[in-house]
């Protein structure tokens, strides 16, 4: 008898009265808002302005929703397309399946599109997205517990998954690869910001790194997975393309920093003009304020020097007037003396 296990929920939907709540939808929003929540810190950090990733993301995630599902049920196609199956399954995309390869390539155009109609460097924009990015799959992968879906190989362990029987699934317990790759996810993320600050990541490099830091982990969670896959040469799809895309993401790293060292000075014309103006009027005032003081100080200064005249003129006639007091005495003494006999 097991002691310890993770369990699973009984239903994956909470009915709010007539409206159906969704336990993958739901963790898969609040990904795409703490994505966009903290890439705008980011990027406001970066010397843009804020609302430019909200904009932006308007043509990035639906593109990214739309990537994911295609590189899922391409991928997956016996799932929709084989005897038995119902090819409508393939637009339930809040039944699960998501592609992350897809909805992060295709998801990329979207970003594209709309950094061209902001004219915005893509590669910058990148770069401030990168940890949102990691820290939305972290939370997008509980979708996969409310689903009990994309676990991994039976296990004993104190933290096993307890999985209900199911369509083409077996009761028992099994690894969390969804936990595994949630947590590798939250590390991937704060990887980021650290390589970010301490070398000062710019041109797409921080970006880069989050992509090969999440196929080093997804490699071997992958690899611990037992749901229905294609295999090529004995090891899952899925695997090869976390290999393949980790080697295109350390090249660009690489190269990357040869060719183009440091960060973007302006990631936002309109952020830059912006401040330059508020500099500019900044300096004016200071300008226009030594100028106040200096014509103060020659009004001061003139206000004291006629003072000061008025004050010299008023002792000069006070001299005066003593001088003539002075003058008139002694002949008002010799006329008033009686005379010596």
């Amino acid at each position: 008898m097991d002691l310890a296990y993770i369990p699973s929920p009984s239903t994956g939907v909470i009915n709010l009265g007539p409206i159906p709540l969704r336990g993958y939808a739901f963790c898969i929003i609040i990904g795409v808002f703490v994505a966009v929540w903290y890439g705008n810190r980011r990027w406001i950090a970066r010397g843009g302005t804020a609302g430019t990733v909200a904009d932006i993301a308007v043509w990035a995630v639906p593109f990214g929703l739309l990537g994911g599902r295609l590189y899922h049920v391409v991928t997956d196609y016996q799932l929709y397309f084989s005897e038995g199956r119902n090819w409508v399954d393939a637009f339930k995309i809040w039944e699960g399946g998501l592609g992350i390869w897809g909805a992060v390539a295709l998801g990329a155009v979207g970003a594209w599109i709309g950094c061209r109609r902001r004219g915005i460097p893509l590669p910058a924009y990148a770069d401030a997205i990168a940890p949102g990015i990691a820290f939305a799959q972290a939370i997008g992968r509980w979708g996969n517990w409310f689903n009990q879906e994309l676990y991994g190989r039976p296990t004993d362990l104190p933290w096993a998954l307890e999985i209900s029987e199911g369509v083409n699934r077996e009761a028992g317990l099994y690894h969390p690869t969804f936990l595994y790759e949630s947590l590798w996810c939250v590390g991937v993320a704060f990887l980021v910001i650290w390589a970010d600050r301490r070398f000062t990541l710019g041109h797409g490099r921080a970006f880069a790194l989050y992509v090969a830091a999440y196929c080093a982990g997804r490699g071997w969670i992958e690899y611990m997975r037992v749901d229905d896959a294609h295999h090529i040469l004995g090891l899952r799809l899925n695997v090869w393309t976390a290999m393949a895309v980790f080697l295109l993401a350390v090249t660009y790293i690489v190269l990357s920093a040869r060719m183009r060292p440091g960060r973007e000075e302006i990631v936002e014309r309109a952020a830059a003009t912006a401040d330059a103006e508020k500099d500019e009027a900044g300096k004016t005032d200071v300008d226009d304020e030594g100028t106040g003081q200096a014509d103060s100080e020659s009004a001061g200064s003139q206000s004291a020097d006629a003072e000061d005249g008025a004050s010299g003129k008023a002792d000069l006639e006070k001299s005066s007037v003593g001088k003539a007091d002075a003058e008139s005495e002694p002949s008002d003494v010799g006329a008033k003396a009686p005379r010596q006999p």
